[in-house]
């Protein structure tokens, strides 16, 4: 059994953190893990959803910025921020507990020139700031449950508004939604049709990918070649990951038309 040592009221749902096998979880509203930390590889990424969520890399492997809308526990914010001297990274968290949890039990880094927090609404930041990211990561939950106001279709027309020319929107959904095609359809309908998306977990996580701009057509072994470089860069199985992908779009045999 998980061992919850702290719980944190934030109006009716609380913040709650758990350890398990050397694994440090953090819970919102219930019982479901939203972040993860394995305490002696903190700045690792522990869930496989968010192993995914850099599969971005595949398609833009040089961002100067990302963009993260909701905290956790810092696991996509600590792995860019130690491997990717070359990018800054934002957050924007509207939960001032997930924040302060994140920096005391998460090892998330002190805030310098190439890392910041803003605990802020995450819509109504990028409706404020046009044109400013190349990446837009979006992982927003309350106990499974997406936040309405970051799966609507203004918020998507947002999201493309914020990026950069050749950006790209990064959402994490669940499968097992009952509104996951309506949010897909938004996704789409927001991008021009621009998407693609990988199953992370069977019946779990799926990690959409949406392009300012396509990029057209791209081998699948030109993705299986560039998935091997970044192997050896990061140490994430991006082979997997082109691997999924195919897999969910299984329509396009030699390329992926995006």
């Amino acid at each position: 059994m998980a061992r919850f040592f702290k719980k944190v009221p934030r109006s009716n749902i609380s913040v709650a953190i758990s350890e398990q096998k050397g694994v440090r979880s953090l819970h919102l509203g219930g019982d479901m893990i939203q972040s993860a930390m394995r305490i002696d590889a903190p700045n690792a990424l522990e869930l496989f959803y968010t192993q995914c969520m850099m599969g971005f890399l595949l398609f833009h492997p040089a961002p100067s910025h990302i963009l993260m809308i909701g905290l956790g526990g810092g696991s996509l914010a600590k792995f860019v921020y130690h491997q990717m001297p070359q990018t800054k990274t934002t957050v924007v968290e509207i939960n001032q507990q997930v924040i302060s949890t994140a920096f005391n039990y998460f090892a998330l880094p002190a805030e310098d020139e190439r890392f910041q927090v803003i605990h802020a609404d995450g819509a109504q930041h990028i409706n404020d700031h046009p044109l400013s990211t190349d990446i837009l990561m979006v992982d927003g939950f309350d106990d499974g449950c997406q936040i309405d106001t970051l799966c609507s279709q203004e918020f998507y027309d947002r999201a493309r508004a914020a990026l950069c020319k050749n950006g790209i929107l990064v959402v994490n959904l669940l499968s097992r939604d009952k509104h996951l095609d309506t949010y897909i359809q938004r996704i789409s309908d927001s991008f021009q049709g621009h998407i693609v998306a990988m199953m992370a977990d069977v019946r779990g996580n799926l990690i959409v990918f949406a392009f300012q701009h396509s990029p057209g057509k791209v081998a699948w072994k030109t993705l299986k070649a560039r998935a091997k470089k970044l192997e050896a860069i990061y140490d994430l199985p991006f082979s997997d990951m082109v691997i999924k992908l195919r897999k969910y779009n299984d329509c396009y045999p030699i390329h992926l038309e995006i």
